[in-house]
């Protein structure tokens, strides 16, 4: 089997002396892991494209037994060296990437998580201040993009809007709900203020492109990041322990 795409370089590491693998992300396949055999001297058939974030078109073909795919050639469509040379911005990539890759991408979701990862690269690559919230932001993003996506615009009980209003997040019901509501529910409940609710709301349309803007208030940020990672926590199985992105 060979195919030729536009593909994320996530990871890349030595196999042998002149020989890479590396782990890249596929608009139809999700993940894959590949050989770049001879990668790391090749300036015919890789022309410097293999390094990390980079968005590189690429002609891929798998063994004979199938048991792994190898690089035939590439080509650098798009680099980010300005994001390799900061240390900040590096390190929020790295940050997205492995939550990415803890959380597993299927071949049905590949196309929203290549699109996500790619314009999250390019905003790290072009914006001013790299947001506070960001990996906060692609976190929430990922999981709604996979199919974990939150309902906040009315109370999951009796109904009523909550636009504009304070709500609970009902962690294991994974609804909001108005306070009078979440009184009566024995569910682990977060509060949720306005600009909350707005922000979890905006995040299911808004692009990377548009996270970028007036930062929120710290008692705002840190409501928003608690609820998201108690969410994702509780329903997609992923923590942070030790330094790394764990899924149970």
């Amino acid at each position: 089997m060979e195919f030729s795409e536009r593909m994320l370089v996530l990871q890349v590491g030595k196999f042998r002396e002149a020989d890479l693998w590396v782990r890249l992300l596929s608009p139809s396949r999700g993940i894959i892991a590949a050989f770049a055999f001879g990668g790391s001297r090749s300036r015919r058939r890789f022309a410097g494209c293999l390094d990390t974030f980079n968005n590189i078109g690429v002609h891929v073909k798998s063994s004979p037994g199938k048991q792994y795919f190898a690089l035939q050639e590439g080509v650098l469509i798009e680099g980010v060296s300005r994001l390799r040379r900061d240390g900040r911005r590096f390190g929020t990539a790295v940050n997205c990437v492995r939550f990415l890759q803890s959380f597993g991408i299927v071949p049905e979701g590949a196309e929203k998580a290549h699109f996500l990862m790619r314009e999250t690269l390019r905003v790290l690559e072009g914006c001013g201040e790299v947001p506070r919230l960001l990996p906060v932001f692609f976190r929430a993003r990922l999981a709604f993009d996979q199919g974990y996506a939150l309902e906040l615009t009315h109370c999951s009980r009796c109904g009523k809007s909550l636009n504009g209003r304070p709500a609970r997040l009902l962690i294991r019901a994974g609804r909001a709900a108005c306070p009078a509501c979440a009184r009566e529910s024995s569910d682990y409940r977060l509060p949720l203020g306005p600009g909350t609710i707005s922000m979890l709301q905006s995040l299911h349309v808004l692009p990377p492109v548009d996270w970028v803007g007036p930062a929120a208030p710290a008692a705002a940020a840190g409501e928003f990041a608690e609820a998201v990672d108690a969410f994702i926590r509780y329903h997609v199985g992923i923590t942070w322990e030790d330094g790394r992105f764990v899924r149970r």
